[in-house]
């Protein structure tokens, strides 16, 4: 069935339809259940599903996720919300030390399938430790999978794929976009979780995003396409693993290539794509791979975040600049 809804509710229909499935998933967090998230995101699920299953507890970061690790010792696949990305500190230790580890420890015998929600990026205007892009903090763990959609259908479909996998994976929701609707076939059968998309083809350039700034590349192209020139858009959709071969492919192609992301540039995910892809496709590229991202400061407030954040000017004049070379 085809509906179309936002990214907020195709998560709470994901969630819903996992806890139906499933009788071993919680949904666990502050604010969840009776309030249904700052967001909403889970409204109407502890209603439906009972105290039991949908769980508010204390404002305590490290309990919240501590306590989810004991519950996936114990066979349950937990779905914790970290109410915003700047509270996830407190609980970096145990996802980092434990959560991450736990597999290997013990020679795999061992399987933590928790799913760590975490809204997060700017655009929102919101007041300090709201609006941050900590998403390299956790792709650099081994042992973590850290994923991020850009629009609904991927919502739906990556929070159903997260929850049934057995490893434990950062699940990264662009709190700008909540609101953003789109088609979601609910009985679609779904890609990889781990596999990058081509949310729009092209010739001239490569502009590689995930999260919140697909929807600002797919505008960028747009807007070159006005001048004649042809953009191909990657959605990554999974910053670890990282899908270097769907780049690759499209690298080869169009020989130009900018990646776009939220965070800050210095260290980002970005830097990462940029090696690999210049490893790979040293003889194909006809100009350096260049980055667009927020600056290597802490998140401003609000009224400066929109000098902050990547925009259509930004990514446009890196457009300009690759395709001068």
């Amino acid at each position: 069935m085809t509906e179309k809804m936002a990214i907020a509710k195709a998560i709470n229909e994901s969630l819903r339809q996992a806890l139906e499935a499933d009788p071993k998933v919680l949904v666990m967090g502050e604010d969840v259940g009776k309030l249904g998230g700052v967001f909403r995101v889970t409204d109407g699920l502890q209603k439906d599903f009972g105290e039991e299953r949908v769980i508010d507890t204390p404002l305590a970061e490290s309990g919240i996720v501590g306590t989810a690790i004991g519950l996936a010792l114990r066979g349950y696949r937990p779905v914790v919300e970290i109410q915003f990305d700047g509270f996830v500190f407190p609980a970096y230790d145990q996802i980092v030390t434990q959560l991450a580890k736990m597999y290997a420890r013990s020679l795999g015998k061992v399987k933590l399938p928790v799913v760590v929600r975490i809204p997060y990026g700017g655009g929102i205007g919101a007041v300090e430790h709201h609006s941050e892009s900590p998403e390299a903090l956790f792709a650099h763990v081994a042992g973590l999978k850290v994923v991020s959609p850009s629009n609904a259908s991927d919502a739906y479909w990556m929070m159903q794929q997260a929850i049934q996998s057995d490893d434990p994976v950062i699940f990264f929701e662009p709190k700008r976009r909540y609101w953003d609707r789109g088609e979601v076939n609910t009985e679609a059968i779904p890609g990889p979780l781990h596999r990058a998309a081509v949310a729009r083809e092209g010739t001239d350039l490569t502009l590689v995003a995930y999260g919140p700034m697909v929807k600002l590349c797919l505008e960028v192209a747009d807007a070159a396409a006005e001048e004649g020139r042809s953009l191909e858009v990657v959605d990554l959709r999974s910053i670890s693993p990282l899908d270097f071969d769907s780049v690759q492919a499209s690298v080869e192609k169009t020989r130009h290539l900018v990646v776009v992301h939220e965070a800050p540039v210095f260290l980002g995910s970005g830097a990462e794509i940029a090696a690999r892809i210049t490893e790979r496709c040293f003889y194909h590229l006809e100009a350096p791979v260049l980055r667009v991202g927020g600056y290597h400061a802490p998140y401003p407030p609000a009224r400066l975040e929109e000098s902050y954040l990547p925009d259509l000017d930004r990514v446009l004049d890196a457009v300009d600049r690759s395709l001068a070379y």
